[in-house]
């Protein structure tokens, strides 16, 4: 879709002293506001303005002040992911073919010392 605002000039001429630029200033400003008010989510704001990760948008909400949605959900799913990052982690530093592969290192003899 396409909208085509008709602003005041004084005013066209602030928003782009900005250095966003106009059109971005008011994609912005509707990607706040839908978030803000609740019709657009986490994710359609990162389309909207074509960010590329989810970390994007959380950036951009913190530097205007738009605290995120974040329910009890999405931090038993986070935590879920956590520990199965974790456990996959873990496991693979255990791997029996990685254990074989430790070698002792070999002893030194010097004539007059004894070791332990």
């Amino acid at each position: 879709m396409q909208i085509i605002l008709n602003l005041p000039e004084d005013i066209a001429r602030h928003l782009e002293t900005g250095g966003t630029g106009v059109p971005r200033a008011a994609l912005e400003g509707l990607a706040l506001e839908g978030y803000r008010s609740g019709k657009l989510t986490e994710s359609q704001v990162r389309r909207l303005l074509e960010f590329g990760t989810r970390y994007e948008v959380h950036g951009f909400l913190k530097e205007h002040g738009v605290p995120l949605r974040y329910s009890e959900r999405d931090l038993e799913r986070d935590t879920e992911n956590a520990r199965k990052f974790s456990e996959k982690w873990s496991s693979s530093r255990a791997s029996p073919h990685l254990s074989q592969q430790i070698v002792e290192p070999p002893r030194l003899h010097l004539p007059g010392f004894t070791t332990t």
